[in-house]
């Protein structure tokens, strides 16, 4: 008896230490979005292991100012100044293979941009970018980057999806724009691009002055929406000062209306100057 007792308290404790390394081993493996995370911060931190989260040999790369594959990814690095980058990840959302992050910049001058990864079996292969200023002033009192940080409702990710692409299609691309209140709720809208003001209102007399200036906010295609719970992101194509941009726009989302807004605007450079032919969507 005595003798089975210590083989039942042996097997206890093998079973105990196993069962905490399992957890440990557990602890280890990152999700896709704390990779793209770590990635981020490694640009000012300078720890090498996250480049290990890139694929070596399949990296394809949309910032157009940056070579394609990972050695393009290392030389665009080599070219900060050293001890000048910050990289302050605010927001970062997963929807499928695809992370997309909001991200507080200092990269030759302090900038706020948005992300996006796309992962194959666990490692990054392919990369989506747009930068912005930072302005010093915004006509809402809000900056560029505050406001909730945190996806909820995350059983409404579809259908707040659905509702984005109905209001890029019927208001930002102009099929409809007289449903705009079936979009964007009319007793809150909170607003981060520093030329406009809160409220649906404001937002109807920016426009409407821009296009009475002859430099109207013009989308004309729209590549990607990607969405975790009550956050949306939208990638597009179209025309703004009279050149080409891309539109990245960022959306949350309560009881199925919008409620706010952040965005970056960045100007598609000439082909001549690409540093890869991978285009920016």
């Amino acid at each position: 008896m005595k003798h089975l007792t210590i083989l039942c308290v042996v097997i206890f404790l093998l079973a105990a230490c196993t069962a905490n390394h399992s957890k440990k081993e557990t602890k280890m493996i990152l999700s896709n979005k704390e990779k793209a995370v770590e990635l981020l911060t490694s640009i000012e931190t300078g720890d090498p292991k996250p480049v290990s989260y890139i694929n070596p040999k399949k990296y394809i790369q949309h910032n157009l100012m940056v070579g394609d594959g990972l050695e393009g990814f290392g030389e665009a690095m080599k070219q900060l100044p050293e001890g000048s980058a910050k990289a302050k990840v605010v927001r970062a959302f997963q929807d499928g293979d695809y992370v997309f992050t909001h991200t507080e910049y200092n990269f030759f001058g302090p900038k706020v941009g948005f992300d996006i990864f796309r992962f194959e079996n666990e490692k990054i292969v392919e990369h989506w970018d747009n930068l912005q200023e930072i302005a010093s002033k915004s006509a809402s009192g809000r900056t560029q980057i505050d406001g909730p940080t945190q996806a909820t409702d995350l059983d409404k990710t579809d259908a707040n999806k659905a509702l984005v692409e109905g209001f890029v299609g019927d208001v930002l691309k102009g099929a409809n724009p007289g449903k705009i209140t079936e979009y964007i709720s009319t007793e809150k809208y909170h607003q981060h691009n520093p030329a406009v003001a809160d409220g649906l209102g404001a937002l109807g007399t920016a426009l409407e002055a821009m296009a009475k200036a002859g430099t109207p906010m013009i989308y004309t295609k729209n590549y990607m929406i990607l969405g975790e719970g009550d956050f949306v992101l939208t990638v597009s194509e179209g025309q703004f000062l009279g050149k080409p941009v891309a539109f990245y726009d960022l959306f949350r989302i309560e009881r199925g209306k919008i409620v706010e807004h952040w965005d970056t605007i960045e100007e598609i450079p000439s082909k001549e100057k690409w540093k890869n032919n991978n285009g920016k969507f």
